[in-house]
């Protein structure tokens, strides 16, 4: 099955966060915080991929308040922190989502990605992804985890659904759209 294809069925899209939805850096201040850094055109993609009717989700094995919080800000639906089995949770979030694993993205980087990838209709990895997750994923990006990588995906994701027209009517007619980035 080709990538649009797969692509096209996809209604939920879950993203690992270090090296996915950041490049992967972690800042520890000398107070102990962590501190990540986001790409605003990632959100503004999830944004968009709500806006016509995609879920998402957040699967990561850190903790961190600053997933909490950005997870919020972007109105992620579901955030597990702390996971130590990736694919326990899918199952959970396919199950609470009524969702086949076909209906399913996932996008991760590194080795506690690798059995989602592999489970889900549409795995993707970042171009920073290793190199045994980028073989077994269906889509491979040509931006880095941080630097606009789930945008591209995302953006791939709903022109296959031929949803991508639908958000650019949204953000070109006139009048207020909410936006969070």
């Amino acid at each position: 099955m080709d990538c649009n294809t797969r692509a096209a069925k996809i209604k939920l899209i879950i993203f690992d966060v270090d090296g996915v939805l950041t490049s992967g850096q972690i800042y520890i201040g000398r107070e102990g915080e962590l501190m990540k850094q986001f790409h605003t055109h990632d959100g503004m993609a999830i944004s968009a991929a709500h806006k016509v009717g995609l879920k998402t989700a957040i699967i990561t094995g850190r903790e961190s308040e600053m997933v909490k919080f950005r997870g919020a800000e972007l109105n992620i639906g579901d955030i597990y922190q702390a996971a130590k089995d990736k694919v326990e949770v899918l199952t959970e979030l396919a199950e609470k989502h009524n969702l086949k694993f076909d209906e399913i993205g996932y996008v991760g980087d590194d080795l506690n990605d690798l059995a989602v990838i592999m489970k889900v209709g549409f795995g993707c990895a970042p171009a920073n992804a290793i190199s045994e997750v980028k073989e077994r994923a269906h889509y491979v990006a040509t931006r880095e985890g941080g630097q606009g990588a789930v945008r591209e995906i995302v953006e791939f994701i709903l022109k296959a659904q031929g949803k991508w027209e639908d958000v650019i009517t949204l953000y070109t007619k006139p009048g207020v759209i909410e936006t969070r980035q």
